[in-house]
């Protein structure tokens, strides 16, 4: 696929996971994710708690509970439960992955990650950059 056709399905993609994201019930941060592989969505995910506990995502502070799943492990949880496979996949993420949830992209056989803002701290892009999988800052439009 041409560069510049590749750049339209990124767009398209990380648009879809912003709208993705605005699901999440967290008020601090929505963040989307979908994982494309041969240019067919095989999973979709947002931040937010487990099945089966209370939407909300932050305590009487503001503080984001621990129980919280990342967009990208929702994603990859999702396809785990699935007959799909992450390898060879594209993700599209609204905010790159954590240091936690880069190790999962990794072990999952996620090539290519696609963000549109940096997480606070870059260690995950940092340890995926190391692991070989290809990163594409696109900041949203």
């Amino acid at each position: 696929m041409t560069s510049e056709k590749q750049l339209k399905y990124d767009r398209a993609y990380l648009k879809m996971a912003y709208e993705w994201g605005k699901l999440s019930h967290c008020s601090r941060k929505q963040v989307g994710a979908l994982i494309v592989k041969g240019r067919m969505i095989i999973s979709d995910g947002f931040n937010g708690t487990p099945s089966g506990f209370d939407n909300c995502c932050e305590d009487e502070n503001g503080v984001t509970k621990w129980e919280v799943l990342h967009a990208e492990a929702n994603a990859i949880l999702k396809v785990a439960s699935s007959t799909q496979s992450c390898a060879g996949a594209t993700l599209y993420i609204t905010l790159s992955p954590c240091k936690e949830c880069s190790k999962l992209v990794h072990q999952a056989g996620i090539k290519r990650v696609v963000y549109a803002a940096a997480y606070k701290d870059t260690s995950g892009l940092d340890f995926l950059a190391k692991a070989g999988v290809e990163l594409k800052h696109l900041p949203y439009e």
